[in-house]
């Protein structure tokens, strides 16, 4: 993704009032900065971090024309409204670890309806940022009723590289039967 431009943010002006003229507030921390860096940039930009990334997702920020490395840290929207409140950001370095989310993605999960059962769509894990893993999209095609995948099944998650913060044996999804449904659902 190319840089997203923001600016520091005008404190002259009310969060409120900035979010009505179309500007959305922000924040950058981090070990390297000397001290957080307050920010506001366009809506649209804002919208389409929102649709297009998620927590954890990895990108390069253009703050007054000093580009960091930064991942999405948390947004903060009003649900009622679709509203953007605030986006915060962390700010990266190639030699320290940082912990984030791995998002799992499914293909073909429209095979199984209500059978397949999500359980663990999130996985926490630690990395450098060279090593970090947006999300992971694994394809439900060839399962079938009974089978049960786990995160040691899950090749991309065994590596070196990152350190889970969760147990291996951790049930990510499974197929149950419609007998299985209908008692779990009740």
């Amino acid at each position: 993704m190319e840089n997203i431009k923001v600016q520091k943010r005008d404190f002259t002006v009310k969060a409120k009032k900035l979010r009505r003229l179309g500007v959305v507030p922000g924040s950058v921390f981090g070990k390297s900065l000397p001290e957080s860096i307050s920010i506001q940039m366009e809506e649209g930009i804002a919208r389409r971090l929102v649709r297009e990334k998620r927590e954890g997702s990895k990108l390069p920020l253009s703050v007054d024309g000093q580009i960091i490395p930064v991942q999405i840290k948390e947004k903060s929207l009003n649900t009622l409204n679709g509203e953007i409140l605030h986006i915060s950001f962390q700010a990266l370095t190639t030699d320290e670890k940082v912990n984030s989310v791995i998002h799992i993605l499914l293909a073909n999960e429209k095979k199984f309806g209500g059978q397949l059962e999500k359980m663990l769509m999130e996985i926490p894990y630690a990395s450098f940022p060279e090593d970090m893993i947006d999300t992971l999209t694994i394809d439900v095609d060839g399962l079938k009723t009974g089978d049960v995948l786990t995160v040691k099944d899950i090749p991309e998650l065994m590596q070196e590289k990152i350190e889970l913060q969760v147990d291996t044996d951790e049930i990510v999804l499974r197929i149950v039967g419609r007998r299985q449904q209908e008692v779990s659902e009740e």
